[in-house]
């Protein structure tokens, strides 16, 4: 009998042990279908609900290739230049000793504690009128016979992109190149190689798969950002990126403003899904390197 007891308790253990990770399944499953999947899935039937026809105009009106290209000059031109910081810091950071590296690490970080909202108005309050940049601004201006403006215009904007999705690259990068240490480059060098050379055949083939993630999420990031180029940006149809544009149509309030909205929201659940599925290609080929 009491054999027959320990083997049943045994059994009602192992039965427990099966369920529960099934209800922690069904569970993450439930909130991933009603907080991402049912919403997107909304945004892409009331974009298409009027007809094809409306979508097409809708998302080929001037405002929308407007503020789709000042998007993609915006997420283009920080991509650039954060990859370029990104790489150039973490290896600083990285593979040198040096005073005032924690501050430079921890200065990485100020985007990530700061509204955007608040980055953007620090913008207007340094480049705009009443901002402390503005003579030296105004004289470069009459020097070289320019009309430089870097708030309310596509500069602005760029900028904004710029400041939120500093930390991505190399926040990225860091880790990586930390847990490869020093000693490989170290040994390249007293074979006689020079730095780009020990970069490109040593230190690259280690960080590609970090630096192509950081890249994909900085992207991600520019594309979508919506409260620092808010405050830095003023005219529809020029400085408006695609967030701002459907925030635009999304207010106007009038029915066909509305299903305008969601067509242009779309083209971002578009460009999220196939930066998605490049996010999901790069861990997978980057844990297979690894």
């Amino acid at each position: 009998m009491i054999q027959k007891g320990a083997f049943m308790n045994t059994q009602k253990k192992k039965e427990k042990g099966r369920i529960a990770p099934v209800v922690l399944i069904l569970i993450g499953a439930a909130f991933f279908v009603i907080m991402l999947i049912l919403p997107l899935a909304a945004v892409i039937y009331r974009s298409l609900r009027s007809g094809l026809e409306v979508y097409l105009s809708a998302v080929t009106a001037s405002n929308t290739l407007s503020a789709l290209r000042v998007t993609l000059i915006a997420a283009g031109i920080a991509l650039a230049v954060n990859t370029f910081f990104g790489l150039c810091a973490s290896w600083l950071i990285t593979k040198f000793e040096f005073r005032g590296r924690q501050v430079l690490s921890t200065l990485i970080d100020i985007p990530f504690s700061i509204s955007p909202v608040i980055a953007g108005l620090a913008f207007i309050m340094t480049f705009g009128r009443m901002g402390w940049a503005t003579p030296l601004i105004d004289r470069l201006n009459n020097l070289l016979g320019t009309d430089i403006a870097l708030v309310f215009s596509v500069p602005g904007v760029v900028l904004a992109t710029i400041f939120v999705t500093f930390p991505f690259v190399s926040r990225e990068l860091i880790p990586v190149m930390q847990a490869q240490g020093c000693a490989e480059e170290e040994a390249a060098a007293m074979m006689g190689a020079k730095g780009f050379t020990i970069f490109r055949k040593v230190t690259f083939p280690h960080i590609k798969w970090a630096l192509l993630y950081g890249v994909i999420l900085c992207t991600a990031r520019a594309l979508g950002e919506f409260g620092a180029v808010y405050a830095v940006s003023k005219t529809r149809g020029q400085t408006f990126t695609l967030p701002l544009e459907v925030d635009a149509l999304y207010m106007a309030g009038s029915a066909d403003s509305i299903t305008q909205a969601f067509a242009v929201s779309s083209i971002l659940v578009i460009m999220a899904i196939v930066i998605l599925i490049l996010k999901q290609i790069v861990e997978a080929r980057g844990k297979r390197e690894g």
